[in-house]
């Protein structure tokens, strides 16, 4: 082992995966790519940090609802298009050819190419760190995305995919709550 700049040492815990976060106000819709986020809990109960700098966080606040989706890697560059660009400026949906479809419970919409989208609804905001604390109440999955595989930021305009699937259910089972299991 060798010293390392304290400055990077987020980029080994930088969560995963990118997602693309969708509101709604004022008959507008927008996207903002956040990397920084977290599951509570088996609820779920789901926090992102994000601030004032990012458009879509007074919209949050003022709405109070969101839509999390789950971008596969095709959607890399779309990620990347999103989180650098104004949506004051751009329909960020239309510059990256995504389409929107209604969400049942939030106005936010859900992105019709992401492999799942979660309705979120606001419980608590921590101004203070820009931590945004939802309340997951609805879950569309997309069976018929075939790149399945997420990315993960690295926090330095690096990304990774995931890989291999590894399979130790068997062993945890118990643990694992009902209604979890994904494939």
């Amino acid at each position: 082992m060798q010293h390392g700049d304290i400055r990077r040492g987020f980029t080994y815990l930088e969560p995963g995966p990118v997602v693309l976060v969708t509101s709604s106000s004022d008959g507008r819709d927008d996207i903002m790519t956040i990397s920084w986020h977290m599951v509570m809990d088996f609820t779920p109960h789901i926090a992102i940090s994000t601030g004032p700098w990012n458009e879509s966080y007074q919209r949050i606040l003022d709405t109070r609802e969101c839509v999390i989706c789950v971008p596969g890697v095709d959607l890399i560059d779309a990620a990347v298009t999103i989180g650098t660009t104004s949506g004051s400026r751009v329909d960020k949906f239309r510059a990256c050819g995504l389409t929107k479809l209604p969400a049942e419970r939030v106005r936010a919409p859900l992105i019709a190419e992401c492999l799942a989208c979660i309705e979120c609804r606001l419980e608590e905001a921590v101004d203070r760190r820009g931590l945004l604390i939802f309340r997951g109440i609805g879950l569309w999955e997309n069976p018929a995305c075939r790149e399945r595989r997420t990315f993960h930021a690295n926090g330095d305009g690096t990304f990774f995919t995931d890989g291999e699937l590894l399979n130790r259910r068997r062993q945890m089972l118990k643990w694992v709550p009902e209604g979890c299991i994904r494939f």
